[in-house]
C-alpha cells in the first residue's frame, strides 16, 4: 500500500481528496494536516467521512511528515506550497501540488500574477498535470503541478482544434461559469448563501483572473504560437460544477460532421473525457461528483465560428480527482483506479 498524506486537508479539495483516497484500493491515507483543526478527527471536521477514516488533523511541518508518508498532496494556497515542496522532494518523496505554485513555466509571469517565488529552481522540473496532454511525462515525474479548474475545462475543450490549426487563436473568447466551491471554504461575504442564491454574476472581468496565464501558456503550446484570450468567469448559485463556452473564428469553413469526428478521434481512448453526441450539449449536473469532462462542439456556419462547450466538476476533474488520476500515473497504478464512480444525479 502506498502511504499518502494530504497537506492542507481542511478545504474542499482536501475533503475531496480524503473521500477519493479512503476508497482507493492501493492507498493508505496516513496523515492529514490542518492548523485550524489540529487535534480534531478529520471525520468530525467533515462528517461526510464518518466511518471512513479515524485520522486526526495534525499541524505538522515537512520534516515531521516524512516518516508518515511516501506520497504527498499539497492542497494549500499558492505561496504556501513553495515553502513545503522542496523539503519533500529532497527526501525522495513524490508530490502532487494543487496550488498554482508550479503550474507556470515562466518565473516572471508567475511573479507578475502571484508573488515572489522561493523555489523557482523547480519550475522547469514540474510537469503540468493534464493527463490527456502529458501522460508519459506525468508517469516519469516526481513533482506534478495539478491544473486549475477553469484551465482544465478550457484546455481540454480547445486542444483538438488548436492542434490541427483549424481556428484563429487570436479570436478566442471564453465564457466560464463556476459553482461557489471554487472560491474555497474560508468565510467570505461574497459567497454566502444569501449573496449568491437566486443570482448570477460575473467577476474578475477585464483579463484579471489568475488562471489566464495558465490557460494562455498551454493553449500557446498547442497552437505553436502565442495565444491571448478574452476570459470572463461567472459565479453560479450552485455548489459544484464548471461550464465553459469557447468561441473562435474558423480559418476555413468547417463542416459540423468533420469537427465532431475530430473530437471523437482525439478523445476516443480517454477514460475521463466524454464527447457528447452531435446535437447533445454538456451540463454540470451530468458530471457532478465524477472525474469526467463532457465536451460538445458546434459549428455556427452563419458566422464561421466554432463553439465548444465543456462541463466538469470543479472539485473532482478540476482539482482532487485529477490529482488522484495523476497519482495513479506516477505510481504505475491503473489510471482510473479509485475514480470510476459515475456522476450522482439529480
Amino acid at each position: 500500500m502506498l502511504r499518502v498524506a494530504i497537506v492542507g486537508a481542511s478545504g474542499y479539495t482536501g475533503v475531496e481528496l480524503a473521500r477519493l483516497l479512503t476508497g482507493h484500493p492501493h492507498v493508505e491515507l496516513t496523515a492529514a494536516t490542518s492548523r485550524k483543526y489540529a487535534g480534531k478527527p478529520l471525520a468530525s471536521v467533515f462528517p461526510s467521512l464518518r466511518g471512513c477514516t479515524d485520522l486526526l488533523c495534525e499541524n505538522l511541518g515537512p520534516e515531521e511528515l516524512l516518516d508518515r508518508a511516501d506520497f504527498f498532496f499539497t492542497a494549500v494556497p499558492h505561496g504556501t506550497a513553495m515553502d513545503i515542496v522542496p523539503a519533500l522532494l529532497a527526501a525522495g518523496r513524490k508530490v502532487v501540488d494543487l496550488s498554482a505554485d508550479y503550474r507556470l513555466r515562466d518565473l516572471t509571469v508567475y511573479e507578475q500574477w502571484y508573488q515572489d517565488h522561493s523555489s523557482a529552481d523547480l519550475f522547469q522540473e514540474a510537469v503540468y498535470g493534464l493527463p490527456e496532454l502529458y501522460r508519459q511525462q506525468i508517469r516519469d515525474c516526481r513533482l506534478l503541478a495539478n491544473p486549475g479548474c477553469y484551465p482544465t475545462s478550457v484546455i481540454l475543450g480547445l486542444a483538438p482544434l488548436l492542434r490541427e490549426n483549424l481556428i484563429d487563436p487570436g479570436t478566442l473568447v471564453i465564457d466560464s461559469k463556476s459553482g461557489t466551491s471554487g472560491a474555497g471554504r474560508a468565510a467570505n461575504v461574497a459567497t454566502l448563501f444569501c449573496e449568491v442564491t437566486d443570482g448570477f454574476r460575473p467577476y474578475k472581468v477585464g483579463g484579471t483572473h489568475r488562471h489566464i496565464p495558465e490557460m494562455e501558456q498551454e493553449l500557446s503550446l498547442l497552437a505553436g504560437s502565442t495565444v491571448r484570450i478574452s476570459f470572463t468567469p461567472h459565479l453560479l448559485p450552485v455548489s459544484r460544477g464548471i461550464l465553459s463556452t469557447m468561441y473562435a473564428a474558423c480559418r476555413t469553413p468547417l463542416a459540423c460532421e468533420a469537427v465532431q469526428a475530430l473530437y471523437e478521434e482525439a478523445y476516443g481512448d480517454e477514460p475521463f473525457v466524454r464527447v457528447c453526441a452531435a446535437g447533445t450539449l454538456p451540463a454540470t449536473q451530468h458530471v457532478r461528483g465524477s472525474n469526467f469532462c463532457d465536451i460538445a462542439v458546434t459549428v455556427d456556419s452563419r458566422t464561421n465560428r466554432v463553439i465548444v462547450t465543456s462541463a466538469i466538476d470543479n472539485i473532482v476533474k478540476g482539482a482532487s480527482g485529477q490529482a488522484v488520476q495523476n497519482m495513479n500515473l506516477m505510481n504505475d497504478f491503473e489510471e482510473t483506479c479509485g475514480l470510476t464512480g459515475l456522476p450522482f444525479f439529480p
